[in-house]
């Protein structure tokens, strides 16, 4: 995977970066806009459209480099020199691999398909391939680990697919190589390499499917035109295989990592993060709660994608007991309100911060996470509610009046990580145009990261989408940022959300009287959920002024309210 920056020196980490920054543009401008259709094929059309249905799935990353503990790929020359990485095989034996307690796992968490890296950037194959020695079967294990799951996966009812890195640190013809694929060979063939390459594919199609789906990652080397060639040579192969957008060409779906997608209903799209922090196992790595687990596969289904959730499984063989449990108890709230999840849409509601929702025929399901007083008040639909209840059939209450949809649900009956509110529409809740729940605010900066607007710009901050962020430039110890609300607004409520705890150490929140700033308060270490209540204040604009920081803050969202 790519966001792994910091785990690289810093001048290293910024040319990777580059390299990923660069490589998207490519990607976006080999690529249809974001409104285009999905780029399914006839052949593929029928499992493109189980796998959107499906919403939730299995990634895993696994291989020799559990031994150390560091990252996959990216620690080879980094954190682990490349010759001790490269040897790491040779000690590999995880004799208590049972593919069969994984697939269950992935089912029992309510997953409904898996994929497995056979072979990530350092080049180590996890099945017994013929086109090289560097493979599970040259290790004192000795078992074709990926001929095991994905027989595993069809006994468990569960879809099998495989990650396979396009880039190749360790093949000697493809043109970069470790530390993070930024050192250039002095001699390579990427002909040679593809045609390796291919012959992979070949093997682990033939082998290993029908898959489910082939997941490419990082081309760097791979243009537009080697990406289309080695997409359409996947599908010659099998023509009813889905392909996501990392092999240089577009694919059939697009993959934010390590955040929720925007929404987006016109393209399929599949947010794949880490249950934990690293791809890789990591010893006492922190682990996601259950509520942040299940906020954000509720936050994918309302923004119309997937998750693709990853766990990096020890160096014996074993997914770790607590990551087990964790998925577990997804699985269990996912028995009692798959409904919500499975086989919907996204939408109309825009998800943000404190509420999602995802469709079916006549029925829409309000996710809501977070209520500010006795009620919610939304933008009100052009249907007619005609029931409202949570759950079990608890009553809830919906009042459609002045424009607006005005919840009410019990306090009592609210759920402290997923409130589930179902309505009954008198038409079909799935031909409603999108709705956003926050009017979009004119922003501004003093510093954006590296001037990138679209991706860390102001507006980034007051978007309700804690995955996105403003940044400034590292480096950066004073910043500020500030709303036009294109109106005056009562307020008296400020959340602030640090998108890198500790950075802010010193800062004021303003309003704009006239032509001058006035200070509502100071304040010093905002952190992940800073919040403040103030005098109520009329005014256009607010301005969060950072006074002193550590390193460039970076601020994911800033929610002001009128209550």
């Amino acid at each position: 995977m790519n966001s792994l920056f910091s785990i690289l020196p810093r001048g290293l980490a910024r040319g990777v970066q580059a390299g990923v920054a660069s490589l998207a543009v490519l990607l976006a401008e080999s690529g249809p806009a974001a409104e285009t259709a999905p780029a399914a094929t006839p052949a593929n059309a029928a499992r493109l459209q189980w796998w959107r249905e499906a919403r939730f799935g299995m990634f895993v990353h696994w291989g020799p480099v559990s031994l150390k503990g560091t990252e996959i790929g990216w620690s080879r020359g980094a954190q682990v020199p490349i010759e001790e990485y490269d040897a790491l095989h040779r000690q590999f034996n995880p004799a208590n691999y049972n593919a069969d307690d994984w697939a269950r796992t992935a089912r029992e968490a309510g997953m409904r398909y898996l994929i497995f890296t056979t072979k990530h950037h350092d080049g180590f194959c996890m099945w017994d391939t013929k086109q090289t020695d560097f493979n599970i079967m040259k290790t004192p294990y000795g078992r074709d680990v990926v001929k095991e799951l994905a027989a595993a996966c069809r006994r468990q009812g569960v879809e099998f697919g495989t990650y396979h890195s396009v880039c190749d640190w360790h093949h000697p013809d493809f043109p970069l190589t470790s530390p993070g694929g930024s050192v250039r060979r002095e001699a390579a063939n990427l002909d040679r390499y593809e045609a390796y390459l291919r012959a992979q594919v070949r093997e682990l199609i033939g082998g290993y499917g029908p898959l489910m789906a082939m997941w490419f990652d990082v081309p760097q080397e791979f243009d537009a035109r080697r990406g289309l060639g080695l997409e359409q040579f996947t599908r010659s192969l099998q023509p009813d295989i889905i392909l996501n957008n990392r092999s240089g060409a577009q694919g059939d779906y697009d993959t934010p990592e390590q955040r929720v997608g925007k929404y987006q209903d016109s393209r399929p799209w599949e947010t794949c993060m880490t249950l934990c922090r690293q791809w890789a196992w990591k010893p006492n790595d922190e682990m996601k709660s259950l509520k942040e687990c299940l906020q954000t596969l509720a936050r994918c289904a309302g923004g119309d994608g997937n998750l693709l959730f990853n766990v990096g499984p020890m160096p014996d063989g074993r997914i770790e007991p607590r990551q087990v449990e964790r998925l577990r108890e997804m699985g269990d709230w996912l028995k009692r309100n798959g409904q919500a999840i499975y086989g919907t849409r996204g939408g109309p509601y825009k998800p943000g911060a404190a509420f999602a929702s995802t469709r079916r025929g006549n029925t829409l399901f309000l996710h809501v996470f977070r209520w500010d007083g006795d009620s919610l008040e939304l933008p009100d639909l052009p249907r007619k509610v005609l029931a409202a209840r949570l759950p079990g059939g608890v009553s809830a209450t919906a009042v459609q009046a002045g424009g607006k949809l005005t919840l009410r649900v019990p306090a009592s009956a609210r759920d402290e990580i997923d409130t589930i509110v179902r309505l009954e529409l008198d038409g079909s809740a799935m031909d409603l145009a999108p709705i956003a729940l926050v009017p979009p605010v004119k922003a501004a900066a003093s510093n954006v990261y590296r001037r990138q607007e679209d991706h860390y710009g102001p507006a980034m901050a007051f978007d309700n989408d804690p995955d996105t962020r403003w940044a400034t430039d590292a480096g950066s110890l004073q910043a500020w940022v500030s709303a036009d609300f294109g109106r005056p607004r009562t307020l008296r409520r400020v959340r602030i959300e640090e998108a890198y705890p500790g950075r802010v150490k010193r800062f004021e929140f303003q309003r704009r009287e006239g032509t001058e700033w006035k200070t509502l308060f100071v304040g010093t270490n905002l952190g992940p959920r800073f919040e403040r209540t103030f005098d109520p204040v009329t005014t256009r604009e607010v301005r969060l002024n950072v006074l002193e920081a550590s390193d460039g803050p970076t601020i994911a969202e800033i929610d002001v309210s009128e209550k």
